[in-house]
């Protein structure tokens, strides 16, 4: 079995809850044909409350396409601070967190019929090719 959920929730959280970050979205629907041009831009600007502002249909449209639909989706998304029960996204990078993952992650020598891999199961953010090329390198006993 490959598991690819929190490290600590698949232990009942027996050692306490590992911190997150997470994200909170605010999406809308606009009158025009193209909002910001392309798929995603990111705001890191202390003034400006949103990290990133994704336009949906830039991920599937080329070019002269995107004019065809008079509408536009937006996403605005908001770091948000995590609470147990919400959608964990990041991992929060301290020495607390780091040991109590580690102690977790000893834990799952117990487990020999499970493959714990992703960013929640390893308590690490990985972008898309790192995690694609973990996936080919996990060894399966």
């Amino acid at each position: 079995m490959v598991y690819t959920g929190e490290i600590d929730r698949f232990f009942n959280y027996s050692l306490g809850h590992l911190e997150w970050r997470t994200v909170r979205f605010e999406i809308e629907t606009l009158p025009m044909s193209n909002y910001q041009g392309n798929a995603v831009i990111n705001y890191t600007e202390r003034e400006i409350p949103f990290t990133r502002i994704i336009e949906h249909k830039h991920f599937e449209t080329f070019g002269n396409d995107v004019e065809k639909n008079p509408n536009t989706v937006i996403s605005r998304e908001y770091s948000t601070e995590w609470q147990p029960g919400m959608e964990p996204f990041y991992p929060v990078n301290d020495e607390y967190n780091q040991n109590l993952y580690e102690r977790y992650s000893q834990m799952t020598q117990e487990e020999p019929h499970i493959i714990f891999a992703g960013r929640l199961a390893e308590y690490k953010y990985y972008d898309m090719a790192p995690i694609i090329q973990r996936a080919f390198s996990i060894d399966i006993p």
